[in-house]
């Protein structure tokens, strides 16, 4: 679990009502990736992901190869890890 970070990320743009949430849940499952994704009331789209550095890049680039999904803007910040937590969810 050295290796292990997550992440809350807050995605802006183009992100609700164009599969955003299907395809980031099927590259964190592609990836190994754990957490959950929601849509947020003011247009935004909030995730949650634990995984390795590597594995939450790799799946971020999946998310944004698509001609429908627009990030116009990425927060992201580190938080403490959820040990219990498994597989991806769509919330």
């Amino acid at each position: 679990m050295m290796d292990q970070v997550r992440n809350r990320i807050i995605f802006s743009g183009r992100v609700q009502g164009v599969g955003f949430r299907y395809r980031s849940k099927y590259a964190a499952d592609g990836f190994g990736v754990t957490g959950w994704i929601r849509n947020e009331p003011d247009g935004t789209v909030l995730m949650e992901a634990q995984g390795s550095y590597d594995q939450i890049n790799d799946m971020l680039k999946v998310i944004n190869q698509s001609a429908y999904i627009i990030v116009d803007k990425l927060d992201r910040q580190e938080i403490p890890l959820d040990l219990e937590e498994r597989g991806f969810h769509i919330r």
